[in-house]
């Protein structure tokens, strides 16, 4: 049997971050042949990958990666098992790595065969598996392309891209500000403007049903009911809709006893608050259309807008949760 020096096993340990016990153990059955102790150890991370396919890889590390003319970005989770694997230096390094890698790609596919160190990124998934002893996937990879390409990464958690239409001066801060406003609101689109009519209308009947069942218990218990929408989406407040609502504001004045003369004071505010009751839908999923994070008095497009002729045209997101 060959001898197996303690500069080969650290070697070893160097090239495949496996503990240093299974790196002897792997040189040894190896007979001192490096590129067998490799294999052995990767056909071990293919073992336990195997054995922990099924289990729960929820925790991770979120990095974001933007080439050097901020014109591409790429967001990309390490998922593993553990909040402890995932605080680990090494595993953030290592996510780092990959984001570095996935940024030269344009699919997951693409991303998952690209070199790492002489193996794939799909190989080294499976050889890291064996080294932690935990599942180690990519949990998401979106890519992001535009004039001006900004990120924002909260807490390795959740990673967010956002796309402008122009680098004008600020485009750093404006698309991170924004970038921030993806990752904490969870927008799912960019604008009302982008849904289809089936899935709103669904959607509509859908929240209407939720309310009036919550309605039936809350009158049960003595309390206040809760507003019942006639519609969710500024898609669906046509220019008809808005008009019969702006009559239906001026009657009910007229039935207070509100002097005709005020009623240009009064009105703007609650057509405003009968738009903001009826576009929960977009409050809610249009990036746009969301009340902005630092400045609640205006809307994200109002933000936007604020900081010249500049556009955002179009965000990624990828969160552990």
């Amino acid at each position: 049997m060959a001898k197996i020096t303690a500069a080969e096993v650290n070697k070893l340990r160097k090239s495949t971050g496996a503990g240093m016990m299974d790196c002897k153990k792997a040189l040894v059955e190896a007979e001192g042949d490096f590129d067998k102790a490799v294999a052995i150890l990767r056909k071990k991370g293919q073992k336990i990958a195997e054995k922990r396919a099924d289990r729960d890889s929820s925790e991770g590390a979120v990095v974001a990666k933007i080439n050097d003319d901020n014109t591409k970005g790429v967001v990309v989770s390490l998922n593993c098992e553990t909040d402890f694997v995932a605080k680990n230096d090494s595993y953030v390094a290592m996510a780092n790595k990959m984001g570095d890698i996935a940024l030269g790609t344009s699919t997951l596919e693409e991303f998952l065969a690209a070199d790492y160190d002489g193996m794939t990124v799909s190989e080294k998934l499976i050889e890291q598996t064996g080294v932690i002893g935990e599942k180690i996937e990519i949990g998401g990879f979106k890519t992001l392309e535009a004039p001006f390409v900004g990120s924002y990464v909260h807490g390795n958690k959740i990673g967010a891209l956002v796309g402008l239409s122009k680098a004008i001066d600020g485009a750093a801060e404006l698309a991170k500000s924004i970038s921030m406003q993806v990752a904490s609101m969870g927008a799912t689109t960019l604008s009302y403007k982008d849904f289809d009519p089936a899935y709103v209308a669904s959607e509509t009947e859908a929240r209407i049903a939720v309310i009036e069942k919550d309605n039936i218990e809350l009158g049960r218990l003595g309390k206040t009911l809760k507003n019942v929408p006639q519609y969710i989406s500024m898609s669906q407040l046509t220019d008809e809709v808005l008009a019969k609502a702006e009559a239906d504001i001026k009657e009910q004045l007229k039935a207070e006893g509100k002097p005709e003369q005020i009623w240009d004071k009064i009105v703007p505010g609650k057509l405003e608050r009968f738009i903001s009751d009826n576009t929960t839908l977009d409050h809610e999923q249009c990036l746009l259309d969301q009340r902005f994070i630092m400045d609640d008095s205006m809307t994200v497009a109002e933000f936007v807008a604020s900081k010249g002729d500049v556009e955002v045209v179009g965000f990624e997101r990828v969160s552990l949760a």
